[in-house]
Parts: structure tokens; sequence; C-alpha cells
């Protein structure tokens, strides 16, 4: 069980009809297959359970712009704090015009221009107005820590209703980035010295719903009347329970004590569905690309050899169908794009394959061709120097433990004395974000175009500080940096697809990330209380209850809670 993070795993019409027009207004590629239920009435039903991950400890802490806060992971932010345009990650491009009816680029894509929607109040019933629109990304401009996406803002104004940010390069391909942010009062936030530390015990948002009550043992939201869409809320109350192993979790979920979750469960067939097949359901959104990221900074992962000998060793194909139970597919393509997401972007590089079974010969051929020798105890070294990884992962993670534990056998058979180690959530966080760490799996949420993920796994910008928010591997390349600038200007996808090239060939030939597996967005619910989820036949989201827009803290769960109605 895991939650997605993305930095990272998104017209103007009466309030009654603006979800249901909104899901086919604003879609780069046709009409929007989803549509919300037609009722629109004010019946509202029981409290929904959610939960996403499991928490050691929970804070009372709402901030949208801090991923390691357990609300911020849990799904609760992104029911408080809304972005610009919502993007339906199930079917990108699609996307849904929100806190912005609209926007336009100028100026050859160096100027962004958003409509911004009238009559929106937030929680505590002060206007939302396009000053507020200016603050919020003239913060994320001056403080880095809370700019996870990297966005080289240049300046942002309003001018009447519309809000213009301007940058030094075009942000065609950037938009997802920039408009997937969650909005925060003026306000509230000016007063807040630095964003990055701010707890936001007692959140003031636009989204649908607002804190009700907190303890350690979980807390809950409730209705927000001042929603702008308040009519199409049918929801009264979400709980978040706070569950400390997957064990407590799963066993809530199968006595039917949660509504919406997000687990990885290994025989989901058998362990859940089949217990009580007319309510408990499931469906994976195809999402980005599970891969092992190496420490860039450390030994022996900033070898490329090394990072060579990792990918050519590790066995997919057993990776995807022990390690994930067969829910989620090996990924043989070596620049981690997935035919399930981003085909017409792939053009020459799809033919850049690994090995679906790996090979330890393979890997050990390339070891010694580097001038890496084995010892007696049958592992390499050079230079006096063991190759010797830790691989780690949360213990809680169960699928991630598996994979990793399967990485480190297979590594050892091809002479690399790898051990897997088990942490806690926090831990883990903590670690990946501050570089303590050789090896570990981690996900990309993937987006409406490649450059998405690429920039989340490639951006310096991203780990330029102490704390990285992306590009965990700690790539400095400022060649790669140039790239991706070329390729947020692309407009047109043939234009997108020959920028991309070079980067996927950088990322084949030197192993920054080392693709496993594709990263479903784990999604089960109980369907005894609402009606109304994504489905595979109606893919107007993601179902995973953490997801996010790939801007902070804002969530895709918003709209997939606008969609549920009570069951008759």
């Amino acid at each position: 069980m895991r939650r997605l993070h993305s930095h990272r795993r998104f017209l103007a019409v009466g309030a009654a009809g603006l979800l249901a027009a909104g899901l086919a207004a604003c879609s780069s590629s046709g009409s929007s297959s989803g549509g919300t239920n037609s009722s629109t009435g004010s019946a509202t039903g029981k409290t929904l359970v959610m939960e996403s991950s499991p928490e050691s400890t929970i804070t009372q802490s709402f901030n949208p712009f801090v991923p390691t806060g357990a609300p911020w992971g849990m799904g609760a932010t992104g029911l408080i704090y809304e972005p610009l345009i919502q993007f339906n990650l199930a079917a990108p491009p699609k996307y849904y015009p929100w806190l912005a009816t609209s926007y336009a680029w100028s100026n050859g894509g160096k100027t962004l221009t958003f409509a911004i929607r009238q009559g929106v109040k937030w929680n505590d019933g002060q206007p939302f107005t396009p000053a507020d629109v200016v603050f919020t990304f003239n913060m994320l401009k001056a403080n880095a820590a809370v700019n996870l996406n990297g966005v080289k803002y240049d300046q942002v104004s309003a001018s009447g209703n519309n809000v213009v940010l301007n940058f030094a390069t075009p942000q065609f391909t950037n938009l997802q980035s920039i408009a997937g942010t969650a909005m925060v009062p003026e306000h509230i936030w000016k007063s807040v010295s630095t964003p990055a530390t701010f707890a936001d015990p007692s959140p003031v948002g636009t989204g649908p719903m607002k804190l009700g009550s907190f303890t350690p043992q979980g807390f809950t939201l409730v209705k927000n009347p001042s929603y702008w869409q308040a009519s199409q809320v049918q929801v009264p109350k979400v709980f978040f329970p706070v569950y400390t192993s997957n064990t407590s979790a799963l066993s809530a979920l199968y006595s039917g004590q949660i509504d919406w979750t997000g687990n990885y469960i290994p025989g989901l067939q058998h362990s859940f569905i089949s217990t009580n097949p007319e309510f408990h359901h499931h469906w994976e959104a195809p999402g980005g690309t599970n891969s092992l990221v190496p420490n860039l900074n450390k030994w022996p992962t900033n070898q490329l050899p090394v990072r060579q000998a990792i990918s050519a060793a590790i066995n997919r194909q057993l990776l995807a169908s022990e390690g994930e139970s067969g829910l989620e597919n090996p990924v043989l393509n070596a620049t981690g794009l997935t035919p399930q997401l981003f085909d017409a972007w792939s053009g020459p590089v799809a033919s850049m394959t690994v090995s679906a079974t790996g090979s330890a010969a393979a890997a050990q051929q390339i070891l010694q061709k580097a001038g890496y020798t084995k010892g007696s105890d049958g592992f390499f070294a050079k230079g006096g120097k063991k190759v010797s990884i830790t691989i780690t992962n949360p213990s809680a993670y169960t699928d991630y433990a598996q994979v990793d534990s399967l990485v480190a056998q297979q590594l050892k058979a091809a002479g690399i004395d790898a051990t897997f180690q088990g942490q806690s959530v926090d831990a883990w966080n903590a670690d990946v974000a501050s570089g303590n760490f050789q090896l570990t799996s981690h996900w990309s949420n993937g987006g409406i175009t490649p450059y998405n993920m690429y920039d989340g796994w490639l951006d310096s910008a991203l780990s330029s500080g102490k704390t990285a928010t992306g590009n965990y591997e700690r790539l400095k390349d400022p060649a790669v940096d140039q790239m991706l600038a070329k390729l947020a200007g692309a407009e047109t996808t043939a234009e997108q697809t020959t920028a991309l090239e070079p980067i996927a060939k950088y990322v084949a030939a030197n192993l920054p990330i080392i693709p496993t597996t594709t990263a479903s967005q784990w999604f089960q619910y109980n369907s005894q209380n609402y009606v109304g989820w994504p489905t595979p036949d109606n893919p107007y989201q993601t179902g995973q209850p953490s997801g996010t827009n790939n801007g902070p803290g804002s969530g895709t769960n918003e709209v997939v809670l606008l969609h549920l109605r009570p069951r008759a």
C-alpha cells in the first residue's frame, strides 16, 4: 500500500450544472466520456470513510505544499484546496476548467493568461479573487521549498479578472505543473513567514470540504456550505481513520468499514472482490512508471557500469508477477515510457527495449568490461571498494518491499552485494528527500504528457536544496535541464516528440532512473453506500484517493467526490 505524490505517480455555467458541463467542455482530445450523475438534488448520504496509506503518527498539518504531511498523503488537502484546472489523469490530456474558466497562451508560450472564476468563496466566507492567485504564484516564486515542481515564474500580475503569468522561456508543455497547483488565500498566508514549515492547522480553502474535527486516531472533513459547487456535493462528511499497518487497514476494508481506498492487495480478486462481488470493486487506471532510483552522489550507484549491471540483472517480468502480484506490468523500454500513456509521443525511442527476464551473466560481463573484479566472496569490487548496495523502502509498502527483496536476490546472483532494508514511512520519506539512501523503488505519476514524468525525474531544480521534491537521484546536468526546457516549450505533439527523443535517449544511456514496472493508480471501493465511482467504461478521473494533479496539494479525488451519490 502506498500513496502517490506528484512533483512525482489537471465556461462559465450555472453552479448546479457546472461539473457536468465542465467534464465535457474542456478536453483537448474531444468531449469527455465521463459525466456526472444527472441528479443535483440536496440529498446527502452517510459519512464516507477514506483510507490511503498507513501512518505511524499524524499531526494537524494541512499545508498543501508539504507532501510529507499525513493529511496530504491521506488525500485530505485535495478536498480542501483547489487548482485552477483539474486534469483527468485517467484519460490524458483531458482536463476540466476549475478555479479558472479558461486559459490562453501567447508570446510564443512565454505568457499564460487565466480567466479566474467569479463568485467563489473561501470556506471562511471571504471572496476568492485574482489577487489570491497572484499571491499564490508569487509565494511559489519566492520560496523554492514550496515550489514543488520547480516552475520558473518570471512575473505574475492581475488584469481585471485575468491573471497573467510570464516566463523567461516557453512553457506550453508545463501546463499541468502550473495550473494544477493549489490556490491559497492571501488574507491567511500573507502573514506566514516560512510557508514550508507552516502547519496550516485550520485550513481555509475553496474546496468541497473543510476541517471538522481532528484527533491522533483520525480526522473528519465536513461539507463546505460556501463551496461554489455545493449542490453537487452529496457527501456530508469524510472520515480519515489512522491505521498503523497494512494488516489493520485491509481488515477494515474487508469488513466493510472503509468505502474508498488505494491499496496494493495481493490476490485482489480472491481476498476482496469475490468476498462481496455486489459491492466490492476495483480499477487500476494507468499511471506512470515505477523505477529503481539510484543515488548519483553515493558509491556505487553513482557509477554508470553499476547502474547498467543493475538494469541488466533484474527480472522485470518477475518483479511484476510476484512483486506486484500481476497487478502491474513490466516496463520493457529503457526510457521509462509506457505504451498505455505515451504512445503518441514514443516515436523512434519505442525500440529501445530491455530484457524482460534479465541476465546475471550479462550484468557480470558489464562489470568485468568496466574493470570490476570478483572477489573470493563472490562480489565485485573496484579500487578496493566492494559493490555493496542497501535497497530501502517502507515495510508498509508491501509491494515495493517484495520488489526490492527480489531485486536484492537478483543482484546478488550477478555478483552485487545487495540487501533490502525496510523502514517506516516517515523515515523513508525523510531519507529520500535528504539523499540519505543508495537505491530505492519509487514512482512517477505520469501526467498529461511525458514532460511531467521526465521533469519530475530529472529537473535539477527539484533537488537543488537540502530537501528534494523530485529528481531524488540528484541528477545535476545542465544539458538535461536545457532539453527539458526545450520540451516544455514544444507546442504540438510533433514538436514534443522531437524534443522528447534526446531526453529519452539520455535516460536509456545513462540510467539516472532504472524503469521496472508500470505504476498503477491503486483504487478499491465499496459501493454499498455510494455510487458514481470511476470505471474503465467511465474514466472521468483516476480513483486513487490520494492522487494529485501534479501540482502541490490539489487532488484529483475532488472530481470523484463530486460524482458520488448515495445508493438509492
